[in-house]
């Protein structure tokens, strides 16, 4: 997003209105051009910046943003474009997490230096940002509390309604998430990811009719982000859990031979809300029962066999293949095996288990 004010060189007003036109090359071009005659330009080093984002020259883009920062720390329009960079436009998978600490950490200096009365709808944006990053670090309740107060500045907004139903619906708070959807759906009806949304809350409450139709348009809407999933029988699901398995390293295997592996459709109520915060909607499986060498201890789960569940539509939703869904099966395997073996989150994530 270009900084919010137009500049007045000419150079800087035909950056800004290429990329608001989806002209990019010019955009870098004319960016260069002001840069040439003015190479501390904060304006200028933030169109390169946004122009090479645009272009898909991540690595490049990165270290633009890092240079414009130094020069335009006073411009919360900049901050926003350089936290949504690593929020929305994650690279690696191994620097997701850092990313997305350093986008939260950007979102919020932007929005302290921002003078809300003159900018609201900068704030709106600032907000949606942060929530996006705070969901993506599974910090749910938080990025409700942010999305709540942009709701304030913009009611009615889609974007805001559409981030506030997706975070309802990871707290497991279906019948709010519900609501808000449906009135983001109401003001865009083109969204594909409210739709599919409305399409998983359907499923859950056993609407499968209507979630297909949900899932269809919203797969018509963004085919490249909803593709059909593999929609296996459960026969063939159990052959592909039962391929996954042959893949697993020896000693994981050797861990679970005394571990009972079962399929559901869809984690539960009573599974997702046994944990505070809830478990995601979405999870890919679950360990219950006591971890690896607590039989004997108070542990309230103790009396429990241990048994690794795997739900099949949100795995199957993760694949475009049956070789997909054994790779999602296996890496789902070993994530849960860490569990069995009392590793957190956080060392699952350590040790490149998550």
């Amino acid at each position: 997003m270009p900084p919010s004010r137009a500049p007045d060189d000419p150079l800087l007003e035909a950056a800004r209105a290429a990329l608001e036109e989806g002209r990019p090359e010019e955009a870098l071009a004319r960016a260069e051009e002001a840069l040439a005659s003015s190479p501390r330009s904060p304006k200028a080093l933030h169109y390169r910046a946004a122009a090479l984002e645009e272009l898909g020259k991540t690595a490049e883009a990165r270290t633009a943003y890092e240079r414009a920062l130094e020069r335009g720390k006073d411009d919360p329009a900049l901050w926003l474009d350089a936290a949504r960079f690593l929020v929305d436009g994650l690279t690696e998978e191994e620097e997701e997490r850092v990313d997305l600490l350093e986008g939260l950490s950007r979102v919020r200096r932007g929005r302290r230096l921002l003078d809300r009365a003159e900018d609201p709808l900068l704030e709106v944006d600032l907000l949606l940002v942060e929530a996006r990053a705070l969901s993506r670090l599974a910090r749910d309740d938080e990025a409700l509390a942010s999305l709540e107060r942009a709701e304030k500045i913009a009611p009615g907004d889609p974007e805001v309604l559409r981030e506030k139903g997706l975070a309802l619906y990871e707290l497991c708070r279906f019948e709010e998430a519900e609501a808000a959807l449906a009135a983001a759906e109401a003001a865009d009806r083109d969204d594909a990811s409210t739709v599919h949304a409305l399409g998983l809350l359907a499923e859950r409450r056993g609407d499968l009719d209507l979630a297909r139709r949900f899932f269809k348009r919203a797969r018509r809407l963004a085919p490249e982000d909803f593709p059909r999933p593999p929609g296996l029988s459960n026969e063939a699901f159990e052959a592909a859990v039962e391929d996954a398995l042959l893949e697993l390293p020896e000693g994981v295997r050797r861990y679970l031979a005394n571990v009972a592996i079962s399929v559901e459709d869809l984690p539960n109520d009573e599974d997702l809300l046994a944990a505070d915060p809830p478990l995601s909607p979405g999870i890919l499986g679950l360990f219950r029962g006591a971890p690896y060498g607590r039989k004997a201890s108070m542990d309230p789960w103790s009396h429990f066999p241990s048994a690794i569940v795997l739900y099949q539509r949100n795995l199957e939703r993760y694949a475009r293949s049956r070789d997909e869904v054994v790779e999602e099966i296996r890496r789902t395997l070993v994530h849960e095996v860490g569990h069995f073996l009392g590793l957190d989150e956080d060392e699952l994530y350590e040790r490149g288990l998550e």
